[in-house]
Parts: structure tokens; sequence; C-alpha cells
């Protein structure tokens, strides 16, 4: 019986290292280099807030899917092939969506370190 409290124990910690820890494959940006890739017309810039988060306050070039959307519309609206530079308030949020794009195939996927609060 111990030994079950012990491997659920360790399952709940695998499961919240794997959120937490960054997927492998995924660049990571500064803020000062966000404004200097804005300036490449080849990438494509996603802000994976809410549509209200986005409406109050957002980079000119990003487009907004949010997080909960992601999945649907990244195959439709993104190109697997050009590199995808996320963002979201924190860097939480778009963590998790470089792991999803990761996941679904797409080759280059750049997180914005510390998301738009590294902006203020």
């Amino acid at each position: 019986m111990e030994y079950v409290s012990y491997i659920v124990i360790g399952l709940f910690i695998f499961i919240i290292l794997q959120r937490a820890l960054p997927a492998k494959g995924v660049r990571h940006i500064s803020a000062t280099d966000v404004n200097k890739a804005l300036l490449n017309k080849q990438l494509q810039f996603i802000d994976v807030r809410t549509s209200g988060e986005f409406k109050g306050n957002h980079i000119k070039g990003f487009k907004n899917i949010p997080l909960n959307l992601l999945s649907k519309k990244a195959e439709r609206e993104l190109s697997k092939e050009k590199e995808v530079i996320i963002i979201c308030q924190s860097g939480m949020r778009s963590q998790q969506a470089c792991k999803k794009l990761k996941k679904m195939g797409f080759l280059e996927v750049t997180n914005v370190r510390g998301g738009m609060n590294a902006f203020n």
C-alpha cells in the first residue's frame, strides 16, 4: 500500500515538472530581440493571451490566437515551415503554446522570455 502512495506522488511530481520545464527545441528570446525580429516579414508572431487581454494591450505585428484555440487554428492559420514567435503575459502560457506547436510538428518555435511583462 505504501508503494502505491509513492508511485502516485512520483507521477504527480513528474506531471508538474513536465509542465514547468521548457520544451526541447524551443528557442527563447528577450523583449529587445522581439523588436528586431518584427522587421522580418518571414516570421509569424502569435499572442496566446485571451482576446480581452490582447485588446487591452498588444504589440503591433502579433496576431491573437488564444491558447485554448491554438490547436484548432494553428493547422489552418500558421505555416509549419516558418518560425513562430509566441508571447503571452508572463511567459507561462507561451511556453505551453510552444510545447503544443512542437508536438504538432512546427519546426522553429520561439518563446518570448517574460512575455508582455518584459515590455513594461
